[in-house]
């Protein structure tokens, strides 16, 4: 199972899509998915947002990897792992 989160309708609403990113890591942790697919809005500055709201340090030790998506621009895979 994987939980997906598409940010095109919250694209310039910086303050939701932080929300929205935590909020979907939370529930990936609550029910054990192993993967988060999250597709921000065809801008690249959405996608360094993404990437830098993961790499934040109390992000960051809640999840397995990151892994960006070669084959379609933009798509971010959080990987998770549990015991």
């Amino acid at each position: 199972m994987k939980l997906k989160l598409d940010l095109h309708d919250i694209y310039n609403r910086g303050e939701d899509i932080d929300h929205a990113l935590r909020a979907i890591i939370d529930e990936a942790i609550e029910k054990k998915v192993r993967l988060v697919e999250i597709i921000p809005a065809r801008q690249r500055s959405i996608e360094e947002r993404v990437l830098r709201f993961l790499d934040q340090k109390e992000i960051k030790v809640l999840y397995d990897r990151v892994e960006k998506d070669s084959h379609n621009f933009g798509r971010v895979f959080v990987h998770f792992r549990f015991k």
